[in-house]
């Protein structure tokens, strides 16, 4: 556990794709000390690393595990879960999130990680649902208080995925911001709506944080700088897709024609720049369509 904050650490995963070779430690998590238990945001890529987190959160304090949030139900962020169901703790999530967990995707996801993670993710891995579904009204938010600690909860569903969550801790100013925020690497966009994600970046320091710890990278005191590279890719994607879309290109060649340079030298590029762009192109058409 990276300590960021008096009451406040986290896990700071590889900047790659999961893999068996890692052990799918390639995401953050982390946890907050509250004195009365421990708050946990996301729960990283397998039951395995669910277990480590709690060996370590349990060197750390004695206090019981009482709350996982769910920054959102990707993968790797949810498969560690079970083990935080299995000492108790309460499961919290967006309530869009019942929607992936009784898709299709959500399971042949977890056959894909089986076999491609394997032993680390096997027969004996299953999906969690929330035994808290969080709703939310026009102002996004929903508070809770543990201990000394005062949390918020926000809303920021519909940008990297249907049920982002973020958490922002008062005490100690510091917000996990899941995969809205990326640092020190690209971004995983797929079919996000990049376009809400945008809007999402520009409210993001709202609540004016000293530390943001993204759901990959390193946690950043730098929030404004080490922001630019999410929000600037996302811009660069939607630009040059959105152009080849306007000049009738196909995907082959509007990706063929961009120049990459900008960003190839970043963690992540090669395993997810090319899935970032046709998602993009295809919501760029979609975007196109919308205005006729």
């Amino acid at each position: 556990a990276i300590q960021v904050a008096p009451h406040v650490y986290y896990f700071q995963g590889e900047a790659g794709v999961a893999s068996a070779a890692n052990k799918g430690f390639m995401s953050n998590a982390g946890f907050v000390v509250t004195g009365a238990g421990v708050v946990v945001y996301d729960a990283l890529a397998t039951p395995v690393l669910g277990e480590a987190m709690i060996e370590e959160i349990r060197r750390i304090t004695p206090e019981p595990i009482k709350k996982a949030i769910v920054g959102h139900y990707h993968a790797d962020h949810i498969y560690g879960l079970q083990a935080f169901k299995r000492v108790g703790a309460e499961i919290i999530a967006h309530e869009a999130g019942r929607a992936y967990l009784n898709s299709d995707l959500a399971e042949q996801r977890l056959a894909q990680r089986r076999a491609d993670l394997f032993p680390w993710v096997d027969e004996n891995t299953r999906l969690i649902a929330a035994d808290t579904w969080l709703s939310f009204d026009q102002t996004k938010t929903q508070q809770f208080t543990l201990g000394k600690m005062h949390f918020r909860v926000i809303d920021s569903s519909g940008a990297h995925s249907s049920e982002d969550i973020l958490l922002y801790v008062e005490e100690e100013k510091v917000l996990f911001a899941g995969d809205i925020y990326f640092s020190g690497r690209i971004p995983f966009v797929g079919n996000a709506d990049s376009r809400v994600w945008l809007k999402t970046l520009d409210r993001l320091l709202d609540v004016k944080p000293d530390v943001v710890v993204p759901g990959h990278g390193g946690a950043s005191r730098n929030t404004l700088q080490d922001m630019q590279l999410t929000k600037s890719y996302l811009e660069f994607l939607r630009a040059q897709m959105g152009k080849a879309v306007e000049e009738l290109m196909s995907f082959e060649e509007a990706y063929a024609k961009t120049d990459w340079s900008g960003f190839e030298k970043y963690p992540a590029f090669q395993a997810a720049n090319r899935l970032n762009a046709y998602g993009t192109f295809l919501l760029m058409e979609k975007e196109s369509l919308e205005k006729k």
